[in-house]
């Protein structure tokens, strides 16, 4: 989904159960996280998979279209604007964004069958990882900020959130 014309930069989209949802430019930290991700996540991203940030919406139905702050799909999967799955699908966390992507987007997430969702939240230099386990999330870790976890989805890869805070 392409935003209409009369909005402000750096406003999100989504489309939930066929209603427009907008949230309002982010923070420089939000941004720097997402930048940070974005760039671990390419550089360990084996053939045949695609990172995206703002460029390919996850669109699982006519009526959802969600834009994570960072996603991962397999390569055949992702369209030219969207991809109707997912591997990974990452939020960054901020005062106007919180409840949503904690309660709201977890539960769709969840629902919609994205293995892994993690939550990136600056301001408590956390990462919380996520992956599904017979059609429910559990908690596979909560990482503060100079610790380090691995992960093997969607690929192998090692995380030490600060890295992705700085």
């Amino acid at each position: 989904m392409r935003s209409p014309q009369s909005t402000h930069p750096g406003d999100r989209y989504e489309i939930v159960d066929g209603r427009l949802q907008v949230t309002g430019p982010q923070p420089p930290s939000h941004h720097a996280a997402v930048t940070a991700l974005l760039i671990k996540l390419k550089l360990a991203c084996p053939p045949g998979f695609r990172v995206a940030v703002d460029s390919l919406d996850f669109r699982p139905t006519p009526h959802h279209t969600f834009r994570p702050d960072v996603l991962v799909c397999h390569r055949d999967d992702a369209g030219p604007i969207f991809t109707p799955r997912l591997l990974l699908a990452v939020e960054v966390l901020s005062p106007s964004t919180r409840v949503t992507d904690v309660v709201h987007k977890r539960a769709l997430y969840e629902g919609f069958a994205v293995p892994s969702y993690w939550l990136l939240d600056p301001d408590r230099e956390e990462l919380t990882v996520l992956e599904l386990q017979h059609r429910h999330y559990t908690c596979q870790a909560v990482v503060q900020a100079e610790e380090y976890h691995h992960v093997d989805l969607p690929f192998p890869l090692d995380l030490f959130p600060m890295e992705l805070l700085t």
